[in-house]
């Protein structure tokens, strides 16, 4: 890889991702668990399965407190080199039509979508379509000339373009693809140019999602294709993520496997957010918003993924079935050195190591081992995936609540599978 590798990184990844394939990586239609009934198929019998990982073990024990308490509603799984550790399920994920959350709902991802973006460029690189060094006026015409001749695919992916666009109108409620389409393919052309791009400390700019949308559409300038009709068949469908998609609004009223999200309001209740359309949340990260109003997510949000989807692509990814080799690494590689992050917008403060930018997500070293993975949260929803590729680990953590404590839950599951204290 090149200079913004991390020092030693390329052999230390190779040889995670190398051993994940000589370990014999069971298939991804492999047998999961039934998590409606909240057991874990049969733990795989090796010694390097830590105790705090298990059924019973202190990863299991913390989240089941939360959840008899109602302060956790989703599920929660460990996959190790392809076999299910521990799988759990709770709450409800239609309360109105008694639809019990299990591994086979799709939740909302929010800003863990991104890295799906990520992909889909990367895909396009390695064919030669495009180059991670054009800027953005070689794809997109409209864009202000700045832009268009400054910032290029580089800078987009690792939300370091230095652009500013109008705020989002949180109560806006589309009513249509096309909608959402023509919305954000004029909104990328309102973006502005505020500081060099690439340049650091870029955390108080609104203008990383309009970034993300320019990525978008650049898959779409060079495809021909919508890029939600993109990623289902380019990274979805070749992932075998068949519980998984950019869901519209009337799909996730109708669909018994699309979990429904729940905000907390002022009067300490929840509600359904898709069914309540004129009230949002009152969380502070994410307050007034609703979900259900976007009508389909797009590049940096809503989309909707199950536990054992995001597992199989980590599958994926390790297998090569949805980029070579030195593209996988190049997604998962360090670009620049992360400053201590705060909490929310999918960039949780971790107790890591050493913290890095990526492509659309941060990698870090969590307890002399990397981390690959990336969050969200929106009103009524959290998500987190992490792939700990050294030792063949995937953590999958789903809520369809607003207010838990994610941050704590990814803390334990860190504890879990690297034994940092």
């Amino acid at each position: 890889m090149g200079s913004d590798s991390a020092p030693g990184m390329d052999r230390r990844r190779l040889l995670g991702w190398g051993g994940l394939a000589a370990a014999g990586v069971v298939a991804a239609g492999a047998p999961l668990a039934d998590a409606r009934s909240g057991h874990a198929d049969e733990a795989p019998a090796a010694s390097d399965i830590p105790p705090a990982t298990r059924p019973g073990g202190a990863y299991d024990r913390f989240v089941a407190n939360l959840a008899a308490e109602d302060k956790f509603s989703g599920v929660v799984l460990l996959s190790h080199r392809g076999r299910t550790v521990l799988s759990r399920s709770y709450g409800m994920a239609d309360k109105e039509r008694g639809v019990r959350n299990h591994e086979g709902i799709a939740v909302n991802l929010s800003s863990a979508i991104q890295p799906f973006l990520a992909v889909a460029v990367l895909q396009l690189a390695q064919q030669g379509k495009v180059n991670l060094a054009d800027t953005v006026g070689a794809h997109l015409t409209g864009i202000d000339k700045e832009i268009a001749e400054r910032v290029t695919i580089h800078h987009l992916l690792t939300t370091s373009g230095g652009m500013d666009a109008p705020e989002l109108d949180l109560r806006r409620v589309f009513n249509g693809k096309e909608e959402v389409h023509e919305f954000n393919r004029q909104w990328i052309r309102q973006a502005r140019l505020v500081v060099p791009p690439g340049s650091a400390n870029q955390g108080h700019i609104a203008g990383g999602g309009v970034g993300l949308s320019m990525a978008a559409q650049i898959v779409e300038a060079v495809t021909g294709m919508t890029y939600w009709d993109y990623v289902h068949e380019h990274i979805f469908a070749r992932c075998g993520m068949t519980g998984s998609g950019f869901y519209t609004r009337p799909q996730w009223l109708a669909d018994e496997h699309i979990a429904h999200s729940y905000m907390r309001q002022a009067d300490g209740g929840r509600v359904d957010a898709v069914r309540n359309l004129d009230k949002g949340s009152v969380q502070p990260e994410v307050a007034g918003k609703n979900p259900g109003r976007a009508f389909i997510g797009y590049a940096s949000d809503d989309g909707f993924a199950t536990a054992r989807d995001l597992v199989r692509f980590a599958q994926a990814l390790q297998e090569g079935k949805v980029l070579d080799r030195p593209y996988a690494d190049l997604l998962t590689g360090a670009k620049y050195p992360l400053a201590p992050q705060e909490n929310g917008g999918g960039r949780r403060a971790a107790s890591a190591d050493a913290s890095f930018e990526g492509y659309t997500g941060p990698m870090r070293i969590v307890n002399g081992q990397w981390q690959f993975g990336r969050g969200g949260g929106t009103a009524g929803s959290g998500a987190n995936w992490n792939i700990y590729p050294d030792t063949g680990w995937v953590g999958v953590v789903l809520t369809n609540y607003d207010d838990i404590p994610l941050v704590e839950i990814l803390e334990q599951e860190e504890r879990a599978v690297t034994g940092r204290r």
